[in-house]
């Protein structure tokens, strides 16, 4: 065990890896969030999505993120991908269905965008949504 502890933290230290210390998770108002810890930033027709800062501080350093191919569909609740961390893998699911019109690739080669900055450079799918009323399923900010 302490082996691969001691592996994991020089993987993260000659990936660069490096995360200032935050006492709490942040929570962004203009976002919508399901109770799996993504977010939504809802533009028009097309939804921007993530996992939220208190999802990234829970996994640790993440090492590893997969995403689906431009033009996959995602469902609402379903799996699209998932995140690998130092301390576990988790699939991230999507609040929204639609299509697949952008991914962020930056995430391949730097994952820990998602711990540095979740709700901006850390997004990770853009989706064209089928259903916009499912936006009223989710959460705001307050609760």
């Amino acid at each position: 065990m302490a082996a691969g502890l001691l592996w994991a933290k020089r993987a993260a230290s000659y990936l660069r890896i490096s995360v200032p210390f935050r006492a709490f998770s942040s929570v962004v108002k203009d976002l919508k969030y399901a109770d799996s810890h993504e977010w939504a930033r809802i533009n028009g027709n097309s939804a921007t999505i993530g996992i939220t800062d208190q999802a990234q501080d829970y996994l640790g350093d993440i090492v590893f993120v997969k995403l689906p191919e431009v033009g996959a569909s995602v469902s609402q609740g379903s799996s699209f991908g998932a995140v690998e961390s130092v301390k576990a893998t988790s699939d991230v699911n999507s609040p929204v269905s639609g299509k697949v019109i952008e991914v962020n690739d930056e995430l391949t080669t730097s994952p820990g965008l998602v711990n540095g900055s979740p709700y901006e450079k850390g997004w990770m799918i853009k989706v064209e949504m089928n259903n916009k009323s499912e936006i009223n399923s989710l959460m705001d900010s307050e609760q």
